[in-house]
């Protein structure tokens, strides 16, 4: 009587389809963005400045007739560069100190020939100059600099106890502390690696004394930090200037005269206000530097912003687009590993190993690693998602199977079954409520773990959380946070009503018979 009730109530190879086939279709949200006609990407880092770089030129090439979408705030400098070699984005705002230093620092490049010859080598060219120079600096507070009498870099020497917070991409730029420590000669052992936004706020409440600065930061006017003098000369020149692919205007004929139109335009004075616009008083980026071009080139172009409501749409279908994708692949893929992990033991250590050493795993060094094989964007998060997904649902199943009592195994044996017809029929039915247990967890994780596909141009809610923490905007944040927190929540209720739907009475869990 129990197996005819099982049978009846819960299939399990149609729940397995029911549950992957709820999420699976979801791939045509993020396929149908794939498919849309040619355009010109345009790439930014996760820094103000460079936002406002990208939707200015965004705006440029629109103005011009072109097709043109800004993955904005696609991470640092490695991230971006290498998208750019692979195609992913055909323009992004670079600095010819960068270049230099960092990104092709092995071949000492002396001039700006020299380094269009190397860019030329690889399929890319570089803009002239747009007019501004922002290099790299240090900052304190100015009382905490006069109290200390410090006011350039050679100072920090007298003061080996200072606490310093850099970027995270300082920390380790061929350019940025180690070459900055030897040059110097800083004995300062209490560093720390922070998001560079953050620093001004730790900077501002004490928590350090020193951090870098980018020279044309609306926040060393705002703070009234004291920038120190760079007198052994580390820095080099950092002149900003739209990094492209080589075949861009075959392919987008226009868009190098529409990019030309900035060329020597903004000066680090302009460049600065743009940025104080949007840090200090609110604007966009699409405000501020459409802003910029139509007072300074007589242009008449709209920032084109969208509204609340309209953001909140397109993030959630990339969020679930995200969550849903990777989850019913793992669903597919986790529930045989954990039937073959508790059928055969020494596979099922391998099994388990496996899926624990990648849930060990960062999940933001683990969305990177996808990056050289996937390029960015959503599919390298779906992987990286995925992935995350199946050590709850691989143990489950794993432990579901195990815990089956040995009189209902023999009960199962007796009745004259194969194998294959106890798994379905018996053992898989009663392991369900850990089954469906397991995928419940690994969907509210990945909601969760989804919002840092944003870092590499996936979207999602981790969208607007990123730039609310680079601009301090704490509703920004809540923009993100909520809808997400929200979405964990119903994804938990409808796997409750999924169990009462699929799982008879005696085989729920204690508590959830009701």
């Amino acid at each position: 009587m129990m197996r005819r009730g099982i049978t009846r109530r819960l299939p399990l190879a149609g729940l397995m389809v029911a549950l992957a086939g709820l999420f699976l279709p979801l791939a045509g949200v993020a396929g149908g963005a794939a498919a849309a006609a040619e355009e010109v990407r345009i790439g930014s880092k996760k820094f103000t400045e460079s936002v406002i770089l990208g939707e200015a030129a965004r705006l440029l090439l629109t103005e011009a007739g072109l097709a043109a979408r800004h993955r904005r705030e696609l991470g640092g400098t490695r991230i971006l560069w290498n998208a750019l070699l692979r195609g992913d984005i055909d323009i992004y705002p670079e600095y010819t100190g960068t270049l230099r230093a960092e990104t092709l620092a092995k071949l000492r490049l002396e001039s700006d020939g020299a380094l269009g010859q190397a860019l030329r080598a690889r399929g890319l060219r570089m803009t002239p100059p747009i007019g501004f120079d922002n290099t790299y600096a240090l900052g304190m507070t100015a009382d905490r600099a006069k109290a200390l009498g410090i006011s350039s870099i050679s100072d920090l020497a007298r003061h080996p106890r200072l606490r310093f917070g850099f970027g995270n991409e300082f920390m380790d730029r061929a350019d940025g502390w180690p070459a900055l420590q030897r040059r110097y000669g800083l004995p300062q052992t209490n560093i720390r690696g922070l998001d560079h936004d953050l620093g001004y706020r730790g900077l501002a409440a004490g928590d350090i004394d020193v951090m870098d600065l980018y020279s044309t930061d609306a926040e060393i006017a705002y703070y009234g930090l004291k920038v120190l003098a760079d007198d052994l000369g580390h820095f080099p020149a950092y002149a900003a200037v739209f990094l492209y692919r080589a075949d861009l205007e075959a392919r987008a004929p226009g868009a190098l005269g529409a990019l030309a139109r900035l060329s020597g335009r903004i000066d680090d004075a302009a460049m600065a206000r743009l940025n104080g616009a949007v840090k200090l008083k609110g604007w966009s980026e699409a405000r501020a530097a459409a802003d910029f071009l139509n007072t300074e080139l007589g242009l008449k172009v709209s920032p084109g912003t969208r509204s609340a409501a309209a953001r909140l749409w397109e993030n959630t279908l990339a969020h679930l687009s995200l969550v849903g994708i990777s989850l019913g692949a793992a669903i597919l893929v986790s529930i045989p590993l954990g039937v073959l992990a508790a059928r055969r033991r020494r596979a099922g250590r391998v099994i388990l190993g496996t899926v624990g050493v990648i849930q060990t795993l960062p999940a933001l060094a683990l969305l990177v690693f996808m990056i050289p094989l996937l390029g960015i964007g959503a599919p390298p998060a779906i992987v990286a998602l995925f992935l995350y997904s199946l050590l709850p649902i691989v143990r489950n199943t794993h432990a579901g199977l195990a815990g089956i009592a040995e009189p209902l195994r023999r009960s199962a044996l007796a009745l004259g079954l194969t194998e294959a017809a106890r798994l379905w029929r018996i053992e898989l039915p009663l392991a369900a409520p850990v089954i469906l247990a397991g995928i419940k967890t690994s969907a509210v994780i990945n909601i969760g773990t989804a919002t840092l596909g944003a870092l590499i141009g996936a979207g999602g809610y981790g969208q607007p959380i990123l730039t609310g923490i680079r601009l301090d905007d704490t509703a920004l944040i809540l923009q993100g946070a909520i809808p997400a927190a929200a979405l964990a929540l119903a994804v938990q209720g409808a796997f409750e009503i999924a169990e009462r739907h699929f799982i008879p009475r005696g085989l729920r869990a204690r508590g959830q018979e009701t």
